[in-house]
């Protein structure tokens, strides 16, 4: 407990906070458990020199006079500390370490990676009155025994573990961990199948590129690998098409930040990782990277809507007018009636549709293809259809208007356009449900906005503005019906479509 708490750079302060790794703030207040206290220790026992622990090592030394003897105090891997100890402290006795006896010491090792605990191996080494340290001090060592502790996972990482995967996205655990603990810790949480690979850094530099390439999407554990060996990891992804993101939190994980797609720091990491990452994670939480996913995937499906209103809108007014010049009609809109319906009415629904929740699939869809264009599948096909809709709309209003006059038709083509394009932010907010499946009232901005739009409309049927907007006055209720009732027949549509659809995929 002396060397766990002695090379250790971890305190806990008067007002109980934790300062340091995890790891190291553990076995402190352990000492303090077993009324150890651990300041107490390292005021007896001050620190005089230090080897600070790395990821290429996976060691950490210090050096302590105790009892009047300078010693080498050293915790690290197992594997590693093993490696360099030549000699076991049995009771109080320094026996030599047989390879009977350091089977036994791996045999409990394994036994506790078995059950997902973290072990860290302790040893020491008298030294010289004036040995100086360096890393070649670590050698000799007389190996004290191990210790286990547990890491539990968040309760809420197994259902993000599992959400992600259902949203198509592989979860890889890179770790300093024993290659067992971190394959029981991955198979607990769902990261990892039973059939899935587990590789150590060392196992992964004894792969050519080639080999790795053909396992690759079989590993789901890394175990004490190196910071070349995480950049190569990512790589290897990348070379695939696949879109990676990578966390981190300390310098050595900085260039795997900066070479994937995307660098996720931890809050509580170092400078250099925060200063390679794209995005700092301030809760050191992995199911908000899940969240951040959803909500991303969510944004930009409020974008396609958004811009697919607008378009199909548009295409639905472009339709009409090409119509209209093709059978030799009035123009059925005047330029201030264009620019009332794009830059006034029009903006408020795109607006409105940002705001949507999300579609209840969001994280039931495979990753997009990052080269996808906006305007692909189901989109291009909404617009297409809803445009030709609302072109038809108006078509058939401005001709029923040509029995009345010239004028007439504007007005009743102005009308229907207007109401269709602001009746259809219902068929947009979703491309899957109507609007009484997605939940009516679940977005107030879009009741908002088509409020707001229908206000203006009736704005420009006022006596003293109607001829402002080529309004003739005996255009009356009659008109207004025939106007409204096609355009709520091209939303009906639009939305009768969905149901068809859906009933025919299911």
């Amino acid at each position: 407990m002396q060397i766990a708490v002695l090379a250790n750079d971890a305190s806990i302060n008067a007002e109980g906070q934790e300062l340091g790794d995890p790891t190291e703030v553990a076995m402190v207040a352990f000492s303090n458990k077993i009324n150890q206290p651990y300041g107490e220790l390292r005021e007896a026992y001050p620190r005089e020199a230090e080897l600070p622990f790395d990821s290429e090592r996976k060691l950490m030394s210090t050096i302590h006079t105790i009892d009047g003897e300078r010693l080498l105090l050293t915790k690290g891997g197992p594997d590693v500390v093993f490696g360099r100890s030549t000699k076991i402290l049995v009771g109080t006795q320094v026996l030599p370490l047989t390879k009977e006896r350091l089977d036994k010491i791996k045999e409990q090792n394994e036994h506790f990676s078995d059950r997902a605990l973290r072990v860290l191996a302790f040893a020491y080494r008298p030294l010289e009155k004036k040995e100086a340290l360096d890393f070649d001090a670590e050698h000799d060592l007389i190996l004290v025994g191990i210790m286990a502790m547990i890491d539990p996972p968040r309760e809420e990482v197994y259902a993000a573990v599992a959400e992600a995967k259902e949203a198509g996205i592989k979860t890889v655990m890179i770790t300093g961990d024993h290659k067992t603990t971190a394959r029981a810790i991955a198979r607990d949480i769902g990261i990892a199948e039973e059939d899935d690979l587990a590789l150590t850094g060392q196992e992964l530099d004894n792969l050519s590129d080639r080999e790795l390439d053909a396992v690759l999407e079989r590993v789901s554990v890394y175990a004490r690998v190196s910071p070349e060996n995480k950049i190569r990891i990512v790589r290897a992804w990348q070379k695939k098409g696949h879109v990676t993101a990578m966390t981190g939190d300390g310098v050595n994980d900085a260039p795997a930040l900066k070479q994937a797609d995307i660098g996720i720091a931890m809050g509580s990491g170092t400078d250099v990782a925060k200063e390679a990452a794209a995005m700092v994670l301030t809760d050191d939480n992995f199911v908000s990277i899940v969240s951040a996913v959803g909500v991303g995937r969510n944004v930009y499906d409020n974008i396609k809507k958004a811009i697919a209103y607008l378009f199909s809108g548009n295409l639905g007014a472009i339709i009409a007018i090409i119509a209209a010049l093709l059978m030799d009609w009035v123009n059925p809109f005047t330029a201030l009636q264009l620019l009332f319906i794009n830059l006034v009415n029009d903006s408020i629904p795109a607006i409105a549709l940002g705001m949507e929740k999300g579609e209840p699939d969001v994280m039931s869809r495979k990753p997009r293809d990052p080269n996808e264009g906006i305007f692909s599948g189901d989109t291009l096909v909404s617009v297409i259809y809803r445009g030709v809709l609302i072109g038809a709309a108006v078509i058939l209003s401005q001709f029923i208007g040509l029995g009345y006059s010239a004028e007439m038709s504007v007005a009743m083509a102005f009308s229907t356009l207007i109401i269709a394009r602001t009746l259809q932010t219902f068929p947009a907010r979703s491309n899957s449900q109507t609007a009484i499946g997605a939940g009516f009232f679940t977005n107030k901005y879009v009741l908002y906005a088509v409020a707001f739009c229908s206000t203006l409309y009736g704005a420009t049927l006022l006596p003293a503005v109607r001829g402002i907007f080529s309004i003739p006055a005996n255009f009356g209720l009659k008109q207004f019906g025939m106007a409204a009732g096609l355009a709520l027949t091209a939303v009906a549509l639009m939305e009768a479509t969905k149901l068809v659809i859906k009933r025919i995929r299911n």
